[in-house]
C-alpha cells in the first residue's frame, strides 16, 4: 500500500503532472475553486450550484438533454460520413444501404430520431426558461443567444432534410427554399429588395437572393445536395459550437440556472 502510494506521489509531483493539473488534488474549498477556475472544462460551470439547479421540476433538464442530443448527433453524423455520398447518383442508394447493408445501420435512425428529439427539447427548454422568467436582466443576453441557437437548430434540421434525396425530402425542401424568396433585403420577392438598386440596376433578384445562394440555381439539384451537405455538416455544427460556448459561458458569468422568484 505504501509503495503504490509513493507511485502517486511520484507522479504528482512530476512537471508533466503539474502541467496539466496545477491545483493538485482538492482538499479545502479553495483548492476547489481554483481547480475549476483553472480548468479548460470544469472552468464553465460554477464552484457551488444553487439549490434549485438540481431540481428537475424547475430546470427540466432541457438545456442538458440538448446538449446531448448534439453530441449524439456530432457521433453518429461522423459515423455517417464514411458512408454517404452527396451526388445525385448516389445519395439515395447510400441511405438505403446505411439501414439495409452497413454494421451498425441503427446509427442513421439515431442519427434521425435524434434530430427531431433535439428540435423538441431547445423548444421545450426555450418555453421553460420564458415561464420562469430567466430573459430578465442580466440574462437578457443570454436569451438573445438562446433564440439564435434555436434558429441554427432550425436550419441545421431543415439543411440534414435533403440528403436522403427521396421525393420527400425534395419537394419539402423546394417549398422551403420558394419560401426564402420573400426573406427581408434578401429575398427578390421580400420586402426591402426593391431598396436595394441603383437605377435599372437591381443587386437582389432570382439569381443573386437568398434562395438563389442556398440552391447554387433555380432548382433542387445537385448543387443544392452538396451545398446542404456541407452546411449540415461543417458550416453550422461549427457556428453552433461557437453559440453554444458563449451560451454556457454566459450561464456561468450571470451565476448559474435562475432561480424562481
Amino acid at each position: 500500500m505504501s509503495k503504490k502510494k509513493n507511485i502517486f506521489q511520484r507522479l504528482g509531483e512530476s512537471p508533466v503532472w503539474k502541467s496539466i493539473f496545477r491545483s493538485g488534488v482538492p482538499r479545502t474549498r479553495r483548492q476547489r475553486m481554483m481547480s475549476v477556475l483553472n480548468s479548460v472544462f470544469l472552468h464553465l460551470h460554477p464552484v457551488r450550484l444553487p439549490r434549485h439547479a438540481v431540481k428537475l421540476k424547475f430546470t427540466w433538464c432541457m438545456g442538458g438533454l440538448t446538449f446531448f442530443l448534439y453530441l449524439v448527433l456530432t457521433i453518429t453524423g461522423i459515423l455517417l460520413m464514411f458512408y454517404y455520398r452527396p451526388t445525385v447518383e448516389y445519395a439515395y442508394t447510400d441511405i438505403i444501404d446505411l439501414r439495409e447493408q452497413v454494421p451498425l445501420g441503427i446509427m442513421r435512425e439515431i442519427h434521425r430520431w435524434g434530430a427531431h428529439a433535439m428540435v423538441i427539447t431547445v423548444w421545450l427548454h426555450m418555453f421553460r426558461v420564458f415561464m420562469t422568467g430567466s430573459y430578465k436582466p442580466p440574462r437578457e443576453f443570454n436569451w438573445v443567444v438562446g433564440v439564435i441557437l434555436l434558429f441554427l437548430t432550425l436550419l441545421l434540421s431543415f439543411t440534414g432534410y435533403l440528403l436522403p434525396w427521396d421525393q420527400l425530402a425534395i419537394w419539402a425542401v423546394t417549398v422551403g427554399t420558394n419560401m426564402a424568396r420573400a426573406t427581408p433585403f434578401l429575398g427578390h420577392e421580400g420586402p426591402g429588395a426593391a431598396l436595394l438598386s441603383l437605377g435599372d440596376i437591381n443587386f437582389v433578384h432570382a439569381a443573386s437572393d437568398i434562395r438563389f445562394a442556398l440552391l447554387g440555381g433555380r432548382f433542387v439539384g445537385e448543387s443544392a445536395l452538396l451545398r446542404f451537405y456541407v452546411l449540415h455538416c461543417i458550416g453550422l455544427p461549427f457556428i453552433i459550437m461557437i453559440f453554444m460556448a458563449v451560451h454556457f459561458w454566459r450561464v456561468r458569468k450571470d451565476g448559474g440556472i435562475s432561480g424562481p422568484t
